[in-house]
């Protein structure tokens, strides 16, 4: 997950009031411990003070009511066809490189060629997409992974 979605997570244990150590958390939000500590000092910058309970039995606490935004969509609920498009994509978002894609139309009858600037991994519905720049319709458009027929990463780079 992201950084700001494992920050989020982590309030979200905290809030019910559990004393949690920093083993647990790591363990439940699968990062490192030492991201834990860096966690907590991103929330205690945003305001929200974590209690450090110190020795073998220590943890965090959260002695604070906060009102977390629940989540709408869980991950079981998200589909994801193609994990490869996704991963392919996900490196040409990191690296700031142009993709050629295939993309179906919406009934699926036509095929049209695309070379996209993909900015950023997106959820349309419960479908995954991707939010770039169209060269050949000249503006940001939204693309659906599973109307994706083939993706290729170009060794060409945008800014």
């Amino acid at each position: 997950m992201s950084k700001i979605s494992n920050v989020l997570l982590m309030i979200e244990y905290l809030s019910t009031g559990k004393k949690y150590s920093i083993a647990e958390l790591s363990e439940k939000l699968e990062v490192t411990p030492r991201m834990i500590r860096v966690y907590k000092d991103e929330i205690e910058k945003a305001g929200i003070y974590i209690d450090t309970i110190k020795g073998p039995y220590g943890g965090y606490v959260l002695n604070q009511n906060i009102n977390v935004p629940k989540r709408f969509i869980t991950p079981k609920e998200i589909n994801i066809k193609n994990k490869e498009f996704y991963n392919i994509i996900n490196k040409a978002i990191k690296e700031k490189r142009k993709c050629s894609i295939q993309y179906y139309s919406k009934d699926k009858k036509e095929i049209s060629n695309r070379i996209i600037h993909p900015y950023d991994l997106i959820l349309l519905g419960n479908e995954w997409g991707v939010a770039a720049y169209c060269e050949s319709k000249q503006e940001i458009r939204h693309f659906y992974l599973n109307r994706i027929k083939e993706i290729k990463l170009l060794e060409i780079y945008y800014n």
